[in-house]
């Protein structure tokens, strides 16, 4: 999982609120006990010291937020009387989570909107193709692409006369699927997409991906659901659109996994892996973390970690970070500190 969309909040300095809530269900009860979730989350902040303005901001920001739109809710983080980032989650946070600290509270991010990839839709047909983004924020418009529009139907006829026609048709489609394939790269270079799933015409989707860089041919996959008519999009569509983010997660997850492992053996020499709270914030201030591993619930997570203003000014005591003039040093959670680093590093999480 990347987290550079975290960025914005570390841009500026806290203590921070931060709040994981579900909208609970769209009917009367629902409404209620979401109006009692958002008084119980204002009261929590206002208990652990958040000032006014933010907690203000917070309660218009939980308000605004309804199961119609966020069915799993969203996670709000909130500073200085301003809500700095509303991010939409996958899954449902299991009970309140609202709290003020130094550094936002991200690792309940990992379980609830972890693993979960931007994924490029493309709705072909012989004539060209729509994109589509598939994410945390919901399907986003990502453009289109229009290839020749004619000749592109084949005629009933298969007498010689009708042959050269025919054969302009073929041209067209393949013309057509490269000028597809051209876009769809391009789009997906632009978007930071993580995979890209074909939807549409059962001809011309092999013959775009066997268009496709080697590099996106492999996170490419098709579905025989759907097309790029209005109207042809289905529950199976969706259900095949699901399942391959969920691979494609598995599989990266399965090769961090089998680079650490192979890293901490020493098979791999270019793997340096390390575990542990004082290696991996040593790693952080050295800037070599690629990747970070976070097991949630782990024992360390809690454990007190010093910061101060850079992501790099990190350490497992306080005399471990040189704030150069700009603070004295800061006690935070060892998960906080590390994500921290991890967002504005643009290091990968698992």
């Amino acid at each position: 999982m990347q987290l550079s969309f975290l960025a914005p909040p570390f841009d500026r300095g806290g203590p921070w609120a931060t709040v994981y809530f579900d909208p609970a269900q769209n009917d009367e009860s629902g409404a209620k006990r979401r109006e009692l979730s958002v008084r119980d989350a204002c009261r929590m902040l206002e208990e652990a010291g958040a000032d006014a303005a933010t907690v203000q901001a917070v309660r218009e920001a939980l308000t605004d937020i309804g199961p119609a739109d966020d069915p799993a809710g969203r996670v709000i983080f909130a500073a200085g009387g301003n809500v700095v980032l509303s991010h939409r989650l996958s899954r449902l946070p299991q009970g309140q989570i609202a709290c003020w600290a130094t550094l936002p509270r991200l690792t309940p991010l990992l379980e609830l909107s972890s693993q979960d990839p931007v994924c490029l839709v493309a709705y072909i047909d012989r004539t060209g193709a729509d994109f589509e983004l598939r994410g945390a924020a919901g399907p986003q418009d990502a453009g289109r692409t229009e290839g020749r529009q004619w000749p592109v139907h084949r005629t009933a006829l298969v007498d010689w006369s009708e042959r050269h026609f025919q054969l302009k048709v073929e041209n067209t489609w393949e013309h057509n699927a490269g000028e597809i394939a051209e876009a769809l790269g391009t789009a997906y270079e632009e978007s930071g997409a993580d995979l890209v799933v074909l939807v549409g015409d059962p001809r011309e989707r092999p013959a775009v991906r066997d268009r496709l860089p080697e590099v996106l041919r492999t996170v490419t996959v098709e579905t025989e659901h759907g097309g790029r008519a209005a109207g042809s999009s289905s529950s199976a569509l969706e259900g095949a659109i699901e399942q391959a983010r969920q691979q494609y997660t598995r599989r990266r997850v399965d090769a961090a996994l089998d680079r650490f492992s192979a890293g901490r053996v020493g098979t791999d020499r270019q793997t340096d892996a390390v575990e542990g709270v004082p290696a991996v914030i040593e790693a952080a201030r050295e800037h070599r973390m690629d990747t970070l591993l976070v097991r949630p619930g782990g024992p360390d997570l809690a454990r007190e970690t010093w910061i101060g203003a850079e992501p790099d000014q990190v350490g497992v005591r306080r005399t471990d970070v040189q704030t150069l003039g700009e603070g004295d040093p800061i006690s935070v959670r060892a998960d906080d500190a590390l994500l921290r680093s991890a967002a504005v590093n643009e290091s990968d999480v698992c």
